[in-house]
Parts: C-alpha cells; structure tokens; sequence
C-alpha cells in the first residue's frame, strides 16, 4: 500500500516521483519547438521584406520569451536527474548552446525598447543566464554532467560574453536614439522644401519621389536596423555561430567517434523525452543560427572594400556615442539622500569607480568587437574578393549584352546619399545603404500594385463629374425625426446607401454581390482615412453605427433585424422597399425616444446609441431618394440602383481624395521606432491605390480646404454654398450621358 507518497515499509516511493517526467520532457521540447517557430518567422519575416540584417519581430527579448526560453532550458538547471546516456549529455549541452542562440538572435529588439522596458528585460536575462551558469558548475562538479566539459566551459564563456555585449549595447540604444532623431528632423525639413519645389510632375510620379526620401530617411534611422548594423551585433552573430559550431563538434564527437568517450550505463528518468528534446533544440540552434551568421557575414562584406588598402587606425576607434550616456551619469550630481558627509563623499567616489569600470569594460566591448571584425574580415576576405570580382564580370557582361540591344536605355537612380541617416564611424556605410535600399520603394510599390483593389476601381469608374452624389444623398427638404441632427461620417451613407441596393427587388443577384465586393475594398481604405484624419471623439459612435450596419449587411444580408432579401423577394415595387426601410428606421427611432425620452433630452446627437444613429441614417437617406423617386423618371428598379450605385461611388471617391493626405500623414508622424514600418505601409498604399488616384485626378474635384475636404459635411457645405455655381446639374448629365439617361440623376431642382 502506498500512501503520501510512501511505501508500505515506510521509505520514499522515489519510482513514483519520476513517472510523469518524461511529460515534463514534452513540456520542454513544445518549449524549444516554441523558440524555433519564432526564430524561423523572424528569418522569414527578413526574407520577405528584403531586411537581410533579420529584425527581431518574434523572437524578441521579453518575458514571453523568457519564460518560453527558462521551460526551454529547464535540463540545464535540473541539479540531481541522472543523466547517463550520450543523448542525455548531449541534451545537457544543447540547452545551454540555445540560451547563446537566441540572445545572439534577438539583439536587434533592443532597438525597440523604452529605456525602463530595456534596463528590466536585461536585468531579467541576466538572472537567467548567472543561474544557468551557475547550475551548470554545480553540476559539472558533482558529476551529473560527466560529458564534454571543454565544450560546457566554452558555452557558459559564450554566454556570459554575450550576455555583456547585450547589456552594455543597451546602453547606447538611448543615445543613438536621441542622435539620429536630432538628424532626422534636419532632414525632414530639407526633404518637405525639396517635395514643394517639385510641381511640374503628376501626382503619383510626385508621391513616389517623395516617399523615396522619407523611406530611406526612415529605414537607415530604425533603431533595429542601427543595433542590426552595430559591430557588437557583429560581434554577437560570430559568438552565436561559434556556441552552434561547439555543440555541432561534440554531436559529431559523439556519434562519429564514440571510442573517444566514455558513457555510463542505466537511463534517465526523462526516458525517451530527452531524444525529443535534442532533435527539437537542435532545429532551433540551426534555424537560429542562420540570421547571426549572415549578419555577421554581411559585416564582413560591407568592409571587404578596404581590404587591399591599409587598414586604419581609425577602425578601432571607440565613437562618442558608446560612452555618453554613461559619461553624462558620471558627470550628474548624486541625488541619494545622506546626511552624513562622508558617507556622501564616499558614496559619490563609489560612484565614480563604478562608472569609470562601466566605461573602461564599454571601450574594451567595442575594442573586442572590432577585433573580431577585423579577424574575420582577414580570413574571409579572399573568399568575398573572389566573390566581388565575379559579380563585376557578370554584370560587366550584361552591361555588355544590353549596349549591344537596340532597345537599351541607362537605368538612373535618384542619389538619396544625402536622405542617408548614419552614426559617426559609419561614413563608408552611406552608399552601400543608400544602394541597397534604393529600390525597396519600388519593391514595395510593386507589391502594392498586385493587390489594387479591382472591384473598387470599377465601381469608382460610375462615380459622376463633381462627385455629386455627396450631395444628394441626404436633403434637407426631408423632415428630420429630431430637432437636432448627428453629423455624418465617410462610412455611414455608405453602408446605407448598399443597404437600400441590396433591399431593390428584380436586381440580379450577381450585381449585388459585386456591389458588396467593392464597397468592402472601399470601405478599408476608408476606415484608413478616418483613423488617421479625422480623430474627433464625438464622431466615434457614428463610426460604430457604420461597421455595425455594414457587417450585418456583409455577413447576413440584414440591415439590423431587418432581413433585406426577403424584403426584396416581397416587395412588389422599389418604392414600397423605400417605403418599409422608411418606415422601419422611424419605427426603430421611436421606440428609443419612448423608452428613453429624459435621458435622450440631455444626449448630443453624436452620442446616441448606435442602432438609433443607423435608423436615423437609413430613415433620412431612404426619404429622400423617396422623395425624388415620385418626381423624377427613376420608376424603374434598374434604374433606381444605377442611381444608388452613383452615389455610393461619389461618396466613397469624395473619401479617397483624402489618401494623398494619408500617405503623408505616414510619412511624417510617428515614433522612431514604428516609423519605418508606417513609411513602408505608406508605399504599399501608394501602389494600391495608383489608379485611383490617376483616376479621381481626371474628376472635377472641387477646391476645398485642408479642414473641409477630411469630413463629408464639409463637401457638402461646400456644395450648398456654391449649388448652381460651381457644377450645374447639367453637368452630371453630360458627363453620363454615354452610359445613362439624364433621368437617372437625383437633383434637388
């Protein structure tokens, strides 16, 4: 009988406690497979991008990670298992060449972090890393690691040189930070004056050119890609490579000369688990080894150039800004609060010794670094000279085949060297940079093009001259359900607007699913545009009205409860859908102002719940296509949803005039850390939406304000003001004539 853990003569049942620890060893290998699944998106995620310095965006140092990493790592700590088999030795040696595999790998992260946010994810690596170390000397000692010592002694080296060059690259991350945003808003400002001179170019050609400075400004001042370039990450991508060449020697050692070593005999508790293990850490040392080495190997490239010229003293030199946050702590006064002098006095001396150690270990870091650089930048230079020289034959080659073509014409690219934003001690780094990411816009451009959105761009092709549906959707000579109106947002008319189109009977279904295709592609950038220019508050219920009603029109045909193809099928004309849609919004008001009629009083318009907001949209937009419906010639179905279909396109072009607003808005206010993703977002929206553009350019689009072109209710003030001026309702009609009848317009004659 076996009781709390006891056996019937009264000894510990120590079978019993290691049952579930093959489990464990599952837990452990998820864990690994979790750090190499994150390692393998950040090296996807550099692939796709064309970042071959690799930013950490999953594989980040946090404490998801870290608590991922410490499951990962769990046999380096486990103190008194008997590990006796070469795979349980082995295991023992993997976990600690992965703690070097990611620290190695998610260096770029620090770039991105917030100076609190930095000083405790260190603090929380370092923790990790002294216990493991110290659990591995515990365990070296005791004999439960009995295997590959020489190999544990160079890891644990690896660990703590890296954990050093994280720690004391940190602390420049402030710093840098501070320098290249300095520099960025010099040339921020020289960019916008060079962007207004240039007016003799088209639009888009205009956009491209302008989002090619603020791209290379952008991407060269990422913090990421400065700690990506960094001699310390340099450095960090060989020590990581070595960690994964050290367990690669003992695997091989182990099963390729298994007479040189001496295993002991028995199993360990983890039993087959420690295999599962091995196999997966493996693949995460493999797959995180690959975006360190081609960091550091690309640090090498970026040098070769100089080799065959005398190597400078000025290499080794230590820049500024490595030592000047900790020189600017040295120089501030000691703020703890002691009464004694002499207690002060030493206290600031302690101070003093501490920082000069920092400074002295900072300069030594960068040193060694750069040592390092410099010793693989000698072995590797012949290989990448070779290298070099066959990439100019090829390209002499084809340089040669093109001259020789008819059709040949040079290839310019725009100097952007002085758009480059670079540290001291990067000066030679300037035109590589510039040349490698020269083309990135049009990359992105390109990519941009692959997704336009189609149905869009053929619904926006039906949108009138002047875009005048913006004013005819909503009249003033209906009657308003209140004595004050809520304001109209971009969304809003629209999602109505489709809702009444889909509700008009003897429509083919296929149009109506095309429709709600193209409102969908519109109503993204839409929602774009009101995130980004329009950032009332009082406009933030309106918008939830919008994506309700568009959502239940997208995922059920419904317009609230009401089912609009049933509707359809029922009704025998489309002015009896108006009609009940009418109806139904007024009924739907009605019930919120009986039931809450003292709370209504004290509401503004703008705050009122946002299935009332959708009624009183849908009760004044359907009364007044009512309203022309009965004193125009639309008296046909088909007609009538040619007319909505115009409005829904006048509203939503009237909206995409705003992208060029977007665009710069992207490319001019953000942080450091998410600009270069908020440019690059920004290119992709250029390419998206070129032909748009191109196409509203040929539009009558009117002159309006910087505050009134953002808001539907400035276009459609603008329009009141200047009703028969600007664009007679004859216009409308020459410019549809060839597609439709001059009936089919909704005028407010």
């Amino acid at each position: 009988m076996v009781k709390l853990g006891c056996t019937v003569d009264g000894n510990l049942n120590e079978a019993k406690f290691s049952e579930p620890l093959p489990w464990i060893g599952i837990y452990i290998a998820a864990a690994s497979l979790a750090c190499a699944i994150a390692m393998a998106a950040d090296f996807i995620h550099g692939i796709r991008c064309r970042k071959y310095w690799f930013p950490s965006k999953f594989c980040c140092i946090n404490a998801t990670s870290l608590t991922i990493l410490a499951v990962a790592i769990k046999l380096s700590v486990d103190l008194n298992t008997p590990m006796p088999r070469r795979v349980d030795q082995l295991t023992k040696l993997s976990s600690g060449v992965l703690i070097c595999t990611l620290m190695g790998n998610s260096m770029p992260s620090l770039g991105n972090m917030e100076n609190t946010e930095l000083m405790m994810n260190i603090i929380a690596l370092g923790i990790l890393v002294i216990t493991v170390i110290v659990n591995i000397c515990i365990q070296l000692g005791t004999g439960v690691i009995y295997l590959h010592g020489r190999e544990h002694a160079l890891t644990m080296f690896f660990m703590l040189i890296l954990l050093l060059l994280l720690s004391f690259s940190a602390l420049t991350v402030p710093t840098t930070k501070r320098h290249l945003e300095t520099k960025y808003k010099k040339k921020y400002e020289m960019a916008v004056k060079e962007c207004s001179y240039e007016t003799d170019c088209a639009l888009e050609k205009k956009l491209k050119n302008d989002i090619m400075k603020f791209w290379m400004m952008a991407h060269t001042c990422s913090p990421q890609f400065v700690m990506g370039r960094s001699v310390t990450c340099t450095a960090a991508g060989a020590f990581s490579l070595l960690s994964a060449a050290t367990l690669a020697e003992a695997m091989l050692r182990s099963y390729l000369m298994p007479w040189s070593l001496k295993f002991c005999s028995g199993e360990s508790d983890y039993k087959w688990s420690t295999i599962l293990i091995l196999i997966t850490q493996s693949m995460a040392i493999g797959v995180g080894t690959i975006a360190p080495a081609i960091r550091w190997f690309s640090a090498i490239n970026f040098r070769c150039p100089t080799i065959g010229k005398k190597y400078c003293s000025r290499e080794f030199k230590v820049e500024s800004y490595w030592i000047e946050l900790l020189v600017e702590m040295k120089e501030c006064p000691f703020t703890i609060k002691i009464r004694n002098r002499n207690c002060r006095k030493l206290a600031h001396n302690a101070k003093n010794k501490i920082l000069n150690l920092c400074i002295g270990m900072q300069i030594g870091i960068v040193l060694v670094s750069k040592v390092i650089r410099f010793i693989s930048l000698y072995f590797m230079s012949y290989i990448l000279s070779f290298s070099n020289c066959c990439k100019k034959l090829i390209k002499l080659k084809s340089n040669i085949i093109n001259d020789s073509g008819l059709d040949s014409q040079p290839s310019s690219k725009p100097d952007l060297s002085r758009f480059v934003l670079h540290l001291e001690g990067e000066t030679q780094l300037v035109d590589l940079m510039m040349n490698s990411n020269c083309d990135a816009t049009n990359h992105w451009i390109q990519k941009g093009r692959k997704k336009q959105p189609k149905q869009l761009i053929e619904l926006l092709e039906k949108s009138s001259k002047g875009l005048q549906g913006v004013r005819e959707f909503d009249s003033d000579l209906v009657q308003s359900l209140d004595c004050e109106e809520p304001p109209n947002c971009w969304a809003l008319p629209v999602a109505t607007l489709t809702a009444i189109a889909f509700a008009i009977p003897d429509i083919d279904s296929g149009l109506k699913k095309q429709l709600k295709s193209s409102v969908h592609e519109g109503l993204i950038y839409v929602k774009h545009i009101e995130d980004n220019l329009d950032k009332e508050e009082d406009m933030s219920n309106i918008r939830k009205a919008a994506y309700m009603v568009w959502q239940g029109i997208d995922l059920c045909h419904k317009w609230l409860d009401i089912d609009l193809n049933k509707l359809s099928s029922q009704a025998e004309s489309a002015k009896e859908v108006l009609e009940g849609l009418a109806d139904a919004a007024k009924e739907r008001y009605m019930e919120f102002k009986n039931k809450y009629t003292n709370e209504c009083q004290k509401e503004i318009p703008s705050n009122w719940p946002v299935k009332v907001l959708a009624a009183n949209s849908m009760y004044r937009i359907s009364r007044t296509i009512l309203y022309h419906y009965e004193r125009s010639n639309i008296n046909t179905s088909d007609r009538l949803y040619e007319a909505v279909t115009i409005m829904i396109s006048d509203i939503l072009g009237a909206c995409l005039t705003n992208i060029q607003n977007v665009i710069t808005i992207k490319c001019s206010s953000s942080s450091i850390e998410m600009r270069e993703e908020s440019v690059r977002h920004a290119v992709f929206l250029l390419g998206e939406t070129e032909t748009i553009l191109k196409h509203l350019h040929q539009k009558a689009i009117p002159a309006l304000g910087p505050e009134e072109i953002v808001h539907i209710d400035g276009w459609r003030s603008m329009y009141k003001r200047n009703n028969d001026l600007l664009f007679p309702p004859s216009s409308i009609a020459t410019d549809k004539i060839s597609k439709f009848s001059s009936d089919l317009l909704l005028t407010l004659e």
